[in-house]
């Protein structure tokens, strides 16, 4: 009772529930919250730092910004969502004005971000088996059974996340990169796609328990050729894995194109099925083979998909 209490004082302002109500439609920092509701910053920051006590909030740091966003779980969850339901259809009306303003200003900074970089990207793409190929096989693998809470290690722009999505109950993204995390962002909030988030994590040492934020569901796309150690990252995801989730990795298979290491920051130049399934035998995964999707031309990358299971609960004997 005293936390419902809480909860009701913390979203009875009437600047908070304006607050409440633009987080739920987006993550958002200080400064452009401050931009939305045309308040002072400790003004701004003490409304959400009471929001965030109430456990109606969560609270992000990327770098040197902080981003801000409505619980997505748990009773803050719910009572937002009541609140949401219950509130004015005009009450927001001019916020969610001007939060499109902040959302074009986002969408035009990835933008000009992806251009720069784009001749690089399609490089890359260009030597490898067709997208629509690798992804397709992704989405039928990953979708064999239903999600509940995704995790795209190394999202880069979110194109994962955009895929997968659809067909989970929540999606996490995490990234070292805060130029992909915006463009990641910006791709999530153009195709309003609410269930889904993305958070700056290092892949070694992901944000997560093992409890509250198990995932069923776990994919690596196009990351591990750039990591030191591509076994520890895999372990460390199998960490916060769910009993009997699974795990995808896609990835190039054994090459010698060397250049890709000096070019394009690669670490590994493929990795082989022994290799792959070593790392699951390590982190106590199951492996369950390999798919491989080949190029229409030889000179090209092979990508492969490596899927593994976590191990499943063990079941509680009834009473006699």
């Amino acid at each position: 009772m005293d936390r419902l209490v809480a909860m009701l004082r913390a979203a009875g302002d009437p600047t908070r529930l304006r607050l409440l109500l633009l987080l739920r439609q987006a993550e958002l920092t200080v400064s452009e919250l401050i931009e939305i509701v045309g308040q002072s910053q400790p003004r701004v920051s003490r409304h959400l730092k009471l929001l965030g006590e109430a456990g109606l909030l969560e609270r992000f740091k990327e770098g040197s910004w902080v981003f801000y966003r409505a619980a997505d779980r748990g009773k803050g969850a719910e009572l937002g969502a009541a609140l949401a339901s219950l509130a004015d259809p005009s009450l927001g009306q001019a916020d969610t004005a001007r939060l499109a303003h902040v959302r074009q200003a986002r969408a035009a900074a990835a933008a000009a971000y992806f251009k720069a970089n784009a001749p690089e990207w399609e490089r890359i793409r260009a030597l490898h088996a067709p997208e629509k190929d690798v992804e397709a096989a992704i989405v039928k693998l990953m979708t064999a059974r239903p999600i509940q809470n995704l995790l795209d290690a190394g999202t880069g722009t979110g194109r994962m996340l955009e895929l997968l999505a659809p067909h989970a109950r929540r999606a996490v993204g995490v990234d070292v990169s805060p130029e992909m995390l915006a463009i990641a962002r910006d791709r999530l909030l153009r195709e309003d796609i609410k269930n889904t988030q993305v958070r700056l994590a290092d892949t070694y040492r992901l944000p997560f328990s093992g409890d509250r934020d198990a995932f069923d569901a776990v994919l690596f796309h196009q990351v591990l050729h750039y990591l030191d150690d591509p076994g520890a990252a895999v372990a460390e995801a199998a960490r916060v894995m769910a009993p009997g989730g699974r795990l995808l990795i896609a990835d190039f298979a054994p090459h010698a194109l060397e250049f890709l290491r000096d070019d394009y920051a690669h670490r590994r130049l493929g990795f082989s099925d022994r290799e792959v399934d070593s790392w699951f035998a390590s982190a106590g995964l199951k492996a369950h083979g390999s798919e491989t999707i080949a190029p229409p031309s030889g000179e090209k990358l092979t990508v492969k998909l490596w899927l593994a299971t976590a191990k499943s609960a063990p079941r509680i004997k009834e009473a006699a």
